[in-house]
């Protein structure tokens, strides 16, 4: 028989049965998305309309989406969140310009912003309102991310507000809160005076992965949003995807209560958790994100237990390990979770993270740094050279080097720490 490594693979994890506490949000389990979406695999047809030129069932279900979210507009995405990001800092600054962006950007804004030509002034997501209220240089857009990998919220009614008083917008990824808008209370950044978020829907809700939402808070981004997705997105967009976004959309319309009992059950969890000696640090009351480190396990060691007892984690680091919880998880897989934490071990607490080093200085735009030809040193070689890639060590989450940065030495230095041993430079 012909090999079918990827397929098989996948075959051997689902024999497995573990308890899915990761994306995608539907779980694969039974109703949380019909089982004919195979079926429904078509393309761009009279009666089924174009993503790109949406008049049809596209832009019904697109309109029956804005409406659930209260958005002037909402647009589908089959190409994820990346595809939303990137739209949505060509609809924010379609001529260049500066973006002030929390540190801890995804790559996909990074890659997006080379593309555009668009110049970021990099903050600390902590002292990225403090820089919004006092920067006096011209900013076009701020942009951050909200919630971050372990669920923790920035206070975007305060940066809204600061945005308009410098007449900006303001631009969220919220590729992990897409439910936000069915907790209580709603959370979502959108109704929190975002100008424009991009919502990964496939990592929370019953959507295949690759579904997401463009949502649109102000009038003057719907006109050009289309072309502005056009531009970066693929012109063979997957319609059973889409129609996962339009089922989604139905259910959370329906059982919006069910994220509500999502988050009874994490309560509970993170109440065994603290009863342990962790602490879950996460703002989304549906995620946990369990700081293993205060009982002496590093995520790895703590997310290697959890697969012992059956349960899959979404993400673990050094100090943390992250469990996402949908309505698609059975008390089964609640109980294995409960069992997982109870059997961690309990030691000293591990040393906590070293501060990271101050931003390195800007020595080419960041476009330049990456399409300039590059190539790998061993780190102690690229104090002084400037980066061709973000080194990003998890914990936290946020680079210490960004491409067109120069690799300082205190860089240099904490990224060792964390097992760096190469870099790409200039």
């Amino acid at each position: 028989m012909t090999e079918t490594p990827l397929y098989t693979a996948l075959q051997k994890h689902r024999a497995k049965q573990m308890a899915p506490f990761h994306t995608p949000g539907h779980k694969c389990a039974p109703g949380a998305l019909p089982e004919d979406l195979l079926k429904l695999d078509y393309t761009e047809l009279p009666d089924t309309d174009s993503l790109f030129e949406a008049s049809g069932p596209i832009r019904k279900a697109e309109q029956a989406a804005a409406a659930l979210f209260g958005a002037k507009r909402t647009l589908f995405s089959a190409g994820g969140c990346s595809l939303c990001i990137q739209a949505m800092l060509r609809l924010a600054c379609p001529t260049g310009g500066t973006v002030l962006c929390a540190r801890n950007a995804h790559r996909t804004a990074v890659n997006a912003m080379a593309l555009l030509g668009l110049r970021p002034l990099w903050a600390m997501p902590k002292d990225i309102l403090n820089v919004l209220k006092n920067n006096t240089n011209s900013i076009n857009a701020c942009y951050v991310t909200s919630p971050d990998y372990y669920g923790r919220l920035l206070d975007i009614p305060a940066l809204s507000e600061s945005c308009r008083k410098r007449h900006i917008p303001l631009l969220v990824d919220n590729a992990h809160g897409a439910h936000l808008a069915f907790t209580h209370p709603d959370l979502h950044p959108l109704h929190l005076g975002a100008s424009m978020t991009a919502d990964s829907a496939h990592k929370t809700m019953n959507v295949l992965t690759g579904g997401a939402w463009l949502q649109i808070g102000e009038a003057d981004y719907v006109k050009d949003a289309k072309a502005a997705m056009r531009l970066f997105g693929s012109t063979s967009p997957s319609y059973p995807i889409m129609a996962s976004l339009d089922l989604a959309r139905a259910f959370a319309q329906e059982h919006a209560e069910a994220f509500v009992r999502v988050q009874e059950q994490v309560l509970r969890l993170s109440k065994t958790a603290k009863e342990h000696g962790v602490t879950n640090v996460s703002d989304d009351p549906t995620r946990l994100s369990l700081r293993t480190s205060d009982i002496g396990l590093s995520g790895a060691e703590a997310a290697e237990i959890f697969r012992k007892n059956g349960v899959e984690p979404e993400m673990a680091d050094g100090g943390f390990v992250v469990l996402i919880c949908t309505p698609w998880n059975t008390e089964e897989d609640y109980a294995r979770a409960r069992k997982a934490i109870s059997a961690l071990p309990v030691s000293r607490p591990l040393p906590t993270a070293h501060e990271l080093p101050g931003l390195p200085p800007v020595r080419v735009p960041l476009r330049q740094a990456v399409f300039a030809p590059s190539h790998a040193v061993p780190l102690r070689q690229a104090v002084g050279c400037i980066a061709a890639e973000a080194a990003c060590p998890c914990p936290p989450g946020i680079p210490v080097v960004m491409p067109g940065e120069e690799v300082t030495g205190e860089a240099a230095r904490f990224l060792a720490g964390y097992g760096f041993f190469s870099l790409h430079v200039l």
